[in-house]
């Protein structure tokens, strides 16, 4: 039976999870398909594009939902799509430094051009819209290769019971954040509470430059020149 790209991409993925970015190449590829790595030059043109691929695969069910529900705000469902985005990048080895720098496939255009039209629905201009769209999706992908990154790092060693936290006469802001409990853990819920609150600012922000919602009609934004003086209220 002849070789697909999808069962390319489908190995390509399972070896990420399996060895990691790093060890993961069109060798070893395909190596676990049985066929010799020129094989793989009808499907892919170099690790790159492959990657790009495996992209959009590690992230197929976020695009499948490229417009709001009805009566959902864009500011609700960008948070959404962004916060989904996160969990799908945190769920597989090394997938953020895969979907970093990526570039669409042809196959994923028009999930790309649907999210731009969403937001040009929403009161951006489409080069604002894609800014946006890239400006949130880098805080998602920086946010979970710290994810990563935290659990990638050895056990802290045992805390004694008695040692307590920073000075608070040396460290007097430091002691205040510990004291408050405002530390979020190094992954998990903690650390996905932190993502949505960074969103909350962002997206809060986008909304504060200059499009708010219009009462009459929730969901569809209206241009108003008061928007920043309302939020700095």
């Amino acid at each position: 039976m002849a070789l697909s790209r999808e069962q390319v991409i489908d190995t390509a993925v399972r070896l990420l999870d399996e060895v990691g970015l790093e060890a993961l190449s069109l060798r070893r590829v395909a190596r676990e398909l049985g066929v010799s790595a020129p094989t793989l030059y009808w499907h892919v043109t170099d690790k790159r594009a492959l990657l790009d691929h495996v992209a959009e695969r590690l992230l197929a069910d976020h695009w499948l939902a490229t417009t709001p529900a009805a009566g959902q705000a864009w500011w609700e469902w960008l948070h959404e799509r962004a916060l989904a985005q996160y969990r799908a990048l945190v769920g597989h080895r090394d997938a953020a430094l895969v979907v970093a720098g990526n570039r669409p496939t042809p196959t994923s255009l028009p999930a790309v051009d649907a999210v731009v039209g969403t937001l040009v629905a929403g009161g951006f201009t489409a080069p604002e819209a894609f800014r946006a769209i890239i400006i949130v999706g880098n805080f998602v992908i920086g946010s979970a290769v710290e994810y990563h990154a935290e659990r990638a790092r050895p056990s802290p060693a045992p805390v004694e019971p008695d040692a307590g936290g920073p000075d608070p006469d040396a460290f007097p802001h430091l002691a205040a954040v510990l004291d408050a409990g405002h530390v979020a853990g190094p992954a998990g819920a903690d650390h996905e509470a932190l993502v949505a609150e960074g969103l909350d600012l962002l997206i809060g922000g986008l909304r504060a430059r200059g499009v708010v919602p219009d009462p009459a009609q929730p969901g569809s934004p209206t241009e108003v020149a008061a928007a920043a003086a309302t939020w700095s209220k």
